[in-house]
């Protein structure tokens, strides 16, 4: 994360009392030595969020939340762990000895600087002669000269003007052809975006990671060029004005998602700042994490064509099985949000913002394309979408209305669309178990002791001690790195303090990890007695697993005094583990 020293970064964190920081942002009420509050990070109507005075951390009962005091503020403002590092240390008047920058950051320093000075040429093309007819075209588009500023747009000049500059400067050729900013030709290098307009793409940082080019002085094609994939921009890991319009996303718990860069500008313009493009129709998993880090309501408004229509299915469905709570706005007349504000008004269009409908409510119209429902198949057709529809939602008030709505819309019993929707989702729930998946359960049992065993090591130094001198090792990869990360934050800080460890935990590659254990694992009093049994559980583990493997030996073992040797290891373990039992 930071160049800064951990034990700054605690001397941060110790100056400020997360119920101070935690209440200036939502009412904590005291219940004993703890204070509570309703959690910001889920749809919560009673006080959920426990935050503990003694320790220094938070947790809600309900979504599992749980942190740190810059945990806190790095999820409720939507910043990164550093740019929450800072906050709090304006907020208790520490001077932080150097700045905090990310590893992506800190990595990409070069190419972030070069993209920020491309974009800054093309922001001065726009001062010449030809960038006057840019500027004449975009403001013949409605954009005003603040949009055109606030979005920084530029102008590519021909003649290759970019890569004589960026030659000039000794930038080497190699980091120009990567980021996609020049071409190799039959003999020569040239400019990849000439006479275009320049949108420039930014990552959910806020660093210059590419560029959307749009023709303006004839119909070309493409209309709209963006720079190619490359090891800073890759397009599905962007969400364009996603960094400009976090804040008012927060302030309004509300984030509208459009698909164009043209749709989210032009809303961010008339005042809807809270908007967002996907740069396409499609939705990856790092757009899905993001969303979710934005724990808002999502308004989908795609364009209003078959393809858009179709990506409000396929989302819909996405979002709906990440449970991620949206609803749908299906513009009629024009053909995207920025046409139809133009020839609209912004009125209309906060109108249709203020009455989107539910993803049912959009399947229910969406089935019905292209069917006739006074025909009895068209109809049957018709009744089982919509029930398949209504497997992956977990409402079940609407689920019932639903049900009822087809029931009374077609004449058909409400019983037997109640059964049917009941047979589809027992044979959801009710399929056999591959043998994966027997496996992964009973997997799951032994990570819960292994969870148990390293949430009580970052509680207390004693429990490191025993895992030490009894354990040693964990079999598995990844509880093996966490356990030499509590080790190794114990021999730099001599002792185990959970709130520090949590920020300790940013600089290490289990960081989520760490993290689940501290939200699914109760606190509750251990023992060393009980921790020596858990430890033991593992240790048995460890010998089943080595006694498979030796097993498996055998098999291949054809020397008779090498298998008498893995035979005699085979039985010394077994006895070891009887006598353990």
């Amino acid at each position: 994360m930071a160049f800064i020293a951990q034990d700054e970064i605690n001397k941060i964190r110790s100056s400020a009392s997360i119920v101070d920081v935690i209440s200036s942002y939502i009412p904590l009420t005291q219940r004993g030595k703890n204070y509570f509050g309703v959690c910001p990070f889920h749809e919560d109507h009673s006080p959920s969020m426990s935050v503990s005075e003694e320790k220094q951390i938070y947790k809600c009962f309900s979504c599992g939340a749980t942190g740190n005091v810059f945990t806190f503020v790095e999820n409720f403002l939507n910043v990164s762990f550093a740019e929450a590092v800072e906050i709090i240390a304006k907020t208790v008047g520490i001077s932080i000895s150097m700045p905090l920058s990310s590893k992506k950051e800190t990595k990409f320093k070069e190419e972030y600087a070069l993209m920020d000075f491309v974009l800054k040429i093309y922001q001065n093309n726009l001062n010449t002669e030809v960038g006057q007819r840019a500027i004449a075209y975009l403001k013949k588009r409605g954009l005003l000269e603040d949009t055109i500023k606030n979005f920084s747009i530029g102008l590519s000049l021909d003649q290759n003007m970019l890569y004589t500059i960026l030659s000039k400067k000794e930038y080497p050729e190699k980091m120009l052809l990567d980021l996609g900013l020049i071409n190799q030709g039959k003999d020569n290098l040239y400019d990849v975006f000439q006479n275009r307009i320049m949108f420039p793409i930014h990552n959910l940082e806020g660093e210059v990671v590419g560029f959307t080019a749009r023709c303006y002085l004839k119909d070309e094609t493409p209309k709209y060029l963006n720079t190619k994939e490359t090891y800073i921009f890759k397009k599905g890991s962007i969400l364009f004005n996603y960094h400009r319009a976090k804040e008012a996303i927060r302030l309004q718990k509300e984030v509208i998602v459009v698909e164009g860069n043209m749709d989210a500008i032009r809303l961010y313009s008339v005042g809807i700042k809270n908007v967002i493009a996907l740069m396409g129709t499609s939705l990856t998993k790092e757009q899905i994490d993001a969303l979710k880090k934005l724990r808002c309501n999502i308004i989908l408004m795609l364009d209003n064509d078959n393809a858009g229509e179709s990506a409000t299915l396929s989302i819909g469905n996405i979002l709906e099985e990440n449970n991620i709570s949206f609803s749908i706005i299906r513009l009629s007349g024009e053909k995207d949000p920025d046409e139809y504000i133009i020839k609209n008004g912004v009125a209309a269009m906060q109108e249709n913002i203020q009455n989107a409908i539910s993803f049912v409510d959009f399947k229910l119209n969406y089935f019905k394309k292209n069917k006739n429902l006074n025909e009895a198949s068209d109809l049957a057709e018709y009744i089982k979408a919509v029930i398949d529809g209504l497997k992956n939602t977990n409402d079940a008030i609407l689920k019932e209305v639903t049900l009822q709505k087809l029931a009374k819309d077609y004449n058909i019993s409400y019983a037997i669309l109640k059964e049917q929707l009941g047979d589809r989702e027992s044979k959801i729930e009710k399929k056999p178990e591959k043998k994966e998946q027997v496996i992964e359960n009973h997997q799951s049992s032994y990570n819960k002791v292994c969870s148990k065993i390293l949430f009580y090591m970052m509680h207390s130094k004693d429990f490191v001690k025993l895992y030490q001198t009894k354990l040693g090792i964990f079999p598995t990869k990844e509880h093996r790195i966490i356990a030499n990360e509590i080790v190794y934050y114990l021999e730099n800080h001599k002792t185990i303090d959970l709130a520090d460890f949590i920020s300790y935990s940013e600089n290490t590659n289990v960081k989520n990890e760490i993290m689940a254990i501290i939200c699914n694992e109760k606190e509750e009093i251990l023992t060393e007695e009980e921790m020596l049994e858990l430890l033991e559980i593992i240790k048995k583990k460890i010998k089943k697993e080595e006694i498979k493997k030796l097993k498996e030996e055998l098999k291949s073992e054809y020397d008779v005094n090498k298998k008498l040797s893995l035979l005699e290891k085979i039985a010394e373990l077994k006895m070891e583990i009887e006598k353990e039992v």
